[in-house]
């Protein structure tokens, strides 16, 4: 089976994942608490108005007719727009408009996970049993153990009040002035400036969404290391006198990331779920700010829509962990179960 074959066969196996995900996903709105004529009427609605907005928004039909109509919508991207967030716009226009900061917040989380999880984890695994071993699998644990919420409202109020009790250190006023909360400014990106700002801006909540799978990495990257320093193909490479740089990059650190593929494609999944958490936190007003808002006010075509896109990510960075694997591991063929 050629590549090509192999990753057409990937994609049609997706397209039940998709049917069934997108299936739940209307099962759970409909049959929800979820009741956008309440939230575009008020607390002060009359009966006689509530019904008149639900013929307009054709939650009259029968469930099945809703379905049809939802599922083709949704796989023929026609996503609909806003009932009660944004009414008339469009949800192209709304994730548009949300999604770059979250692209911003997911970069620099992944950033962080990878060049600090990765290498310290590889570190501890060829120093096992010394003091920056304990020390950073000890950190590993305690980042990993933290919850997402405490760390942002923790390092949210740390940071708020440097200039009091962090001998004088404001990060506030650091470099570029800049608050805690509040959405990064990605207007200007080419200048230093606007990038420094942008950067320091996202900072705080990309080392809080990233704290979890840098922890991960830390743990699992030295697991791996030690595994393979282990093993007799290594103990073979020794005896057949390889350098031992060339043992370290060629042969174990190689060898090390294949565990970690899944660790690392798996972060899209904590980005997507945590980003709702942190991104309310620290009011950045991304993705995950609005499916929260979505879903308070009962924004139907907003959180099916969401939803829709979110599976569908998911769905395509599984494909991807396929492909990387084929990269790092020449053993994977494109056959059966391999």
């Amino acid at each position: 089976m050629s590549r090509w074959q192999y990753f057409a066969k990937r994609l049609l196996l997706s397209v039940p994942v998709l049917l069934f995900g997108t299936s739940i996903t209307f099962l759970v709105i409909r049959a929800g608490p979820l009741d956008p004529v309440s939230a575009i009427l008020g607390p002060q609605g009359n009966p006689q108005a509530y019904e008149t907005i639900r013929r307009q928004l054709g939650l009259n039909q029968p469930l099945w007719q809703q379905y049809i109509d939802y599922m083709i919508n949704m796989f023929t991207f026609d996503l609909g727009e806003s009932w009660v967030i944004s009414p008339d716009t469009s949800v192209y226009a709304l994730v548009t408009s949300y999604a770059p900061r979250t692209l911003w917040l997911g970069f620099w989380s992944v950033v962080i996970a990878i060049f600090i999880g990765i290498p310290l984890g590889f570190y501890a695994g060829l120093n096992p049993n010394t003091p920056s071993d304990y020390l950073a699998s000890f950190g590993g644990i305690v980042w990993r153990a933290m919850p997402n919420f405490w760390l942002a409202v923790i390092l949210m109020s740390v940071l708020s009040q440097s200039g009091d009790f962090l001998f004088g250190f404001d990060w506030e006023n650091w470099l570029f002035p800049t608050n805690v909360t509040g959405p990064p400014p990605l207007g200007n990106l080419a200048s230093f400036e606007g990038f420094v700002t942008a950067l320091k801006k996202i900072a705080p909540a990309a080392i809080v969404l990233g704290s979890a799978s840098m922890g991960n990495e830390m743990r699992i990257g030295r697991t791996a290391v030690l595994e393979t320093v282990n093993s007799n193909f290594i103990e073979t490479a020794k005896a057949k006198g390889v350098p031992p740089r060339s043992l370290v990059w060629k042969h174990i650190f190689r060898n090390a990331l294949i565990p970690l593929v899944p660790i690392i494609t798996g972060e899209a999944f904590i980005l997507i779920g945590g980003s709702v958490l942190v991104e309310t936190v620290f009011d950045i007003s991304g993705i995950g700010y609005l499916f929260f808002q979505a879903v308070k006010n009962g924004d139907m075509p907003l959180v099916g829509s969401l939803m829709f896109i979110f599976i569908l990510l998911v769905v395509l960075i599984n494909i991807v962990q396929d492909f990387l694997y084929t990269i790092i591991d020449p053993r994977v063929g494109y056959d059966g179960g391999a």
